[in-house]
C-alpha cells in the first residue's frame, strides 16, 4: 500500500520524513499543500494543524517525530535509529533539539520572518528578530553542535534519524541567505555537506527546487509539470489561515 504525507516539500520536519521514507524504500505519495493552507478535514486528522500527517490505510499520524517513529517501527529493513539504549536515547535528544531549538532559531525566526510572511502575509519581517537570531541565537547553537558532532561520518555509523533531523533546518535557513562558517565550526559544515550529498536528500532538494521556483499557488501545478506524481488535493484551501504550523 502507498503512505500518503500531507506537507510541502519545503517544510523540515515533512523533508525528515520523507528522507526517512527513502531510505526505508517506502513506497509514498505526497500533497503538497503549503503550511496555512489546511481545511476542515486537514484540522480533523492533524488538530493542532500541523504538517506532515501520514496516512497509512487506517492509520493517520501528525507530528514529524511521531511518524518517524512509526515508521521505523512499522516497518523492517533500514534502522533509522541506533542500537544500545545510550545511542537511542542520545538520538532522541538531538532529534528533539533540532526539532525545538533549531526550528525556532532558523524556521521562525528566519524562514519565516523572510520568506513565509513576504510570500504568505504580505508582510515585512520582524527584524529584531532575524538580528538576535543571527548575532546571539544561532551562533550559541552551532558552538553546541559543533561539540556533538564528529569529525568524520555520521552520528552513529550510518546515515539515521538524527542526522537528518539536525541538517533539515539548515536547508531552510540557506533558503533565505544563512550559511554556516566553515572557518568557526568546521565540524557543523562538515557534517551538513555531506548528509546533503546523500541520494535520498539531493533527490528531495531536487523537488524542492521547483516549488522553491513557483509561486505559492503554482506549485502543485509546476510539480506536475515536472513529473512529479501527486494524489488528488483533497486537504488544502486556496486563502491561508493563521495558525497552521510546519511542526
Amino acid at each position: 500500500m502507498t503512505l500518503t504525507v500531507i506537507g510541502s516539500f519545503v517544510s523540515p520536519y515533512v523533508r525528515k520524513v520523507l528522507a526517512c521514507m527513502e531510505l526505508k524504500g517506502l513506497d509514498y505519495e505526497v500533497d503538497p499543500i503549503t503550511p496555512f493552507f489546511g481545511n476542515d478535514e486537514f484540522t480533523r486528522m492533524s488538530p493542532l494543524r500541523r504538517i506532515p500527517v501520514l496516512i497509512d490505510g487506517e492509520t493517520v499520524l501528525s507530528d514529524s517525530t511521531v511518524i518517524c517513529a512509526y515508521l521505523d517501527e512499522a516497518y523492517g529493513g533500514y534502522a533509522l535509529m541506533p542500537d544500545g539504549p545510550r545511542d537511542r536515547a542520545r538520538a532522541r535528544w538531538l532529534e528533539e533539539f533540532a526539532d525545538t531549538r533549531l526550528g525556532d532559531l532558523f524556521i521562525w525566526g528566519l524562514f519565516y520572518q523572510k520568506f513565509v510572511r513576504r510570500m504568505v502575509w504580505q508582510e515585512e519581517a520582524d527584524m529584531d528578530r532575524v538580528t538576535k537570531v543571527l548575532e546571539e541565537d544561532a551562533p550559541a547553537a552551532l558552538d553546541y553542535l559543533e561539540g556533538e558532532l564528529p569529525g568524520e561520518g555520521y552520528l552513529f555509523g550510518p546515515l539515521g534519524l538524527a542526522d537528518i533531523a539536525l541538517t533539515s533546518f539548515f536547508v531552510n535557513a540557506r533558503y533565505v541567505g544563512f550559511e554556516v562558517d566553515a572557518k568557526r565550526w568546521p565540524r557543523v559544515a562538515r557534517f551538513i555537506a555531506d548528509v546533503l550529498a546523500e541520494p535520498v536528500m539531493a533527490k528531495l532538494l531536487g523537488i524542492e527546487a521547483i516549488q522553491m521556483n513557483a509561486s505559492i499557488t503554482g506549485r502543485r501545478q509546476a510539480l506536475i509539470d515536472a513529473g512529479v506524481k501527486l494524489p488528488e488535493p483533497r486537504w488544502g484551501e486556496r486563502e491561508p489561515r493563521r495558525g497552521v504550523m510546519a511542526l
